[in-house]
């Protein structure tokens, strides 16, 4: 029934795959690692979690409720 459907192998995905397969082995930290680890590993959710808590105490102050605790 399926039979004739060989397939033609891509050698870029083939390569591309095999280095995803075995990023854990040739990682290297670098400066820019860590940087990019500490703005979106780090500052970013840090500062969205800030603006959150601060836009929630702001509506408790506009409607005079005693302001909500988080974490």
């Amino acid at each position: 029934m399926g039979g004739g459907m060989e397939v033609n192998k891509n050698s870029f995905i083939e390569d591309w795959n095999s280095a995803r397969e075995n990023l854990e082995h040739s990682f290297r930290w670098t400066r820019r690692n860590l940087a990019l680890v500490g703005i979106f590993g780090i500052a970013v959710p840090v500062l969205v979690y800030k603006g959150i808590v601060k836009e929630f105490h702001l509506q408790d102050e506009e409607y005079r409720r005693p302001l909500r605790k988080f974490l």
